[in-house]
């Protein structure tokens, strides 16, 4: 599980957190989830392959103020060797503050899409064997 504490700068006029942050934090927690799953974005880009977002979105159910922590929670729902869907959810103090939902696809140095069953093997396996669960 990913943990955010809420800048102030990530606040608004009012005190709560700015809507944007919250895809931001998602990405956040993106990262983390690859780094535990020993894939990390640093790797990815190193044998040249992209993860692109392709579609997000976001539900903001109660706000989060600054100083918050804030828990993230992600596991990678939909999967098919070329696209990949990841939903998160977001607590504060054990209070469910929002959902979210990425889906992205892989890509070769040029941006051309690619199938990790034939062109990453290691993540392929690592997705699939990971498919469903929250990625603590």
């Amino acid at each position: 599980m990913y943990k955010h504490r809420v800048n102030y700068y990530e606040t608004d006029a009012m005190g709560v957190t700015h809507h944007s942050n919250y895809v931001r934090w998602m990405e956040e927690a993106r990262i983390y989830m690859m780094d535990k799953l020993n894939f990390s974005y640093k790797k990815l880009n190193q044998i040249g392959i992209g993860s692109p977002v392709l579609e997000y979105r976001c539900q903001i159910k109660h706000s989060a103020d600054f100083d918050d922590e804030i828990e993230i929670r992600l596991k990678c729902v939909e999967y098919n060797s070329v696209r990949l869907t990841i939903d998160y959810e977001m607590y504060k103090e054990q209070k469910l503050i929002a959902i979210g939902e990425t889906k992205h696809c892989f890509t070769n140095k040029k941006g051309v899409p690619i199938r990790l069953n034939k062109d990453c093997k290691e993540l392929d396996e690592v997705i699939k064997e990971n498919l469903g669960e929250w990625i603590e």
